[in-house]
């Protein structure tokens, strides 16, 4: 099989891939039968009701985060080989357990939650951010004969939402009118499983209480109409042409949902102008930290899976493919505050102990190694050997042999400390790898989800990890 896709190829295979899983009709349950929000034959009692991810799109590198190495100042004409981490360590409340400069509030918090420091991305062929952001949010790689659905799709699936009027998913954050967006689309959405699964989008948290409301001007009758007309619409369009009547009926039952929302007292949780100015100040980092607010805010009101992102903007925030230094002293800004309110303020009012918060990253970067050491992959940065310029000082390349992420509540261990990576570059896993399918068992798990839940498309079996043999990361558990 050929896996060097360029970005062209991803998408029409994308495309494609949803063309097909609406033609493959109804998904026909393997283990389970239809969503209930009751547990079935084959789960467990679970330890989370709730899953935050805060999403740090464009590759987060773990030697400038959560994995500091030896700090090497900047200095016109030095080596790039000897600079491994561009900021210094900072100690967290846990003893022997440093963060690197700029993370200080996070490590504050960090008693309530386990670092994972030998998360291994794939490289499938070459490194493209829409492919392995894919790969990350659905375990698997693309491309698929179907469309493979959200992690949040299969969690709004099987457990249904807690609050029967706030949408079991909702994604806040990531705009599609940016460099790739249609590859982003991709895996934004319910694949097979149906409309009804698929993300509630919040592009902007200030504006939040918009995505809830008419447009101004439209009174409530109009909107019915409106309402009504979309209804009919739908029978003439690609999905009423081609999808089964299952795909029809999800459709229209994702847009009921968002008519009861509406109208319900549950909306003014959107409304983050009700915050005290206090605790918004707090959050206000700009549109991911308001994003945690209304992730605090929602998770308040039932919300079942809730992803807060960076936004996935080719060349800013976490992509740095030039200023590496000087952009992550943004980034840290933007989500140091915020996060570490989040985790106190879930778990001051009691909901962290049923609520999963995971912070993560499609893969890692290094100044010198691209994709993974011993697996030649494209190269895609020009990084000079001799720094003479500041723009040259940071992680520019992607790294995927070792990345960080963040795990807290919800059955999770506390104060805990998995897997290593090498303190010399390259500074790649050597201890405890784990990979995407097992991160995403350890949450099924922790939701009481079977590991082996799986439905029937296209006469073939398809489980929420590829083939159904992944297994949970127990040591992270209580």
């Amino acid at each position: 099989m050929n896996m060097n896709w360029n970005r062209r190829e991803f998408l029409q295979k994308a495309s494609a891939a949803t063309l097909s899983a609406l033609a493959a009709g109804a998904p026909v349950s393997g283990l389970l039968s239809g969503c209930t929000g009751t547990r079935k034959p084959g789960q467990t009692a679970g330890t989370a009701d709730t899953v935050i991810l805060l999403w740090m799109a464009g590759g987060m590198a773990h030697t400038e985060t959560f994995d500091p190495k030896k700090y090497t100042p900047f200095s016109k004409g030095m080596e790039g080989n000897r600079v491994l981490s561009t900021f210094k360590s900072v100690p967290t409340i846990l003893d022997g357990v440093h963060f690197s400069q700029g993370l200080e509030s996070i490590g504050k918090v960090m008693d309530r939650g386990t670092l994972i420091r030998s998360y291994v991305a794939a490289d499938m062929g070459h490194i493209l951010h829409s492919r392995h952001q894919y790969h990350w949010h659905t375990s698997y790689e693309p491309p698929q004969t179907v469309a493979a659905p959200h992690i949040g799709s299969w969690i709004a699936k099987e457990l249904g939402p807690k609050n029967s009027v706030i949408p079991a998913f909702i994604d806040i954050g990531q705009r599609f009118t940016l460099g790739e967006g249609e590859e982003l689309k991709a895996f934004h959405t319910a694949g097979f499983l149906g409309n009804e699964y698929g993300p509630f989008l919040i592009s902007d948290p200030s504006q939040g209480l918009e995505s809830v409301r008419p447009p101004v001007g439209m009174d409530a009758r109009r909107f019915e109409r409106r309402n009504q007309l979309y209804n009919d619409l739908i029978s003439d369009s690609p999905v009423g042409a081609f999808g089964s009547d299952y795909q029809k009926e999800s459709l229209k039952r994702s847009m009921e949902q968002a008519y009861i929302l509406l109208n319900s007292p549950e909306a003014k949780a959107f409304d983050l102008s009700t915050e005290p100015k206090e605790s918004y100040d707090i959050y206000n980092t700009g549109r991911f930290g308001l994003g945690c607010l209304m992730a605090r805010r929602l998770t308040e009101k039932g919300a079942r899976f809730i992803s807060v992102t960076t936004e996935y903007e080719p060349f800013k925030g976490w992509d740095t493919h030039e200023n590496g230094h000087t952009r992550l002293e943004e980034m840290k800004k933007m989500i140091d505050g915020p996060v570490a309110q989040l985790i106190k303020d879930l778990d001051k009012t009691g909901h962290l102990d049923r609520t999963l918060v995971i912070l993560a990253s499609e893969f890692s970067r290094d100044m010198m190694v691209e994709g993974r050491p011993g697996e030649k992959v494209q190269e895609q940065v020009q990084q000079p050997d001799i720094l003479s310029e500041l723009k040259f000082y940071g992680m520019h390349r992607h790294f995927t042999d070792g990345c960080s992420l963040l795990m807290f509540g919800g059955g999770i261990k506390k104060g805990f400390v998995y897997g290593k990576t090498a303190d010399e570059r390259p500074c790649k896993t050597i201890e405890n790898p784990v990979r995407i399918e097992a991160i995403h068992q350890t949450i099924y798990h922790a939701l009481g989800i079977a590991p082996d839940t799986h439905y029937e498309i296209e006469k073939r079996p398809f489980y929420m990890t590829p083939d159904g043999v992944a297994r949970p990361v127990m040591e992270l558990l209580t």
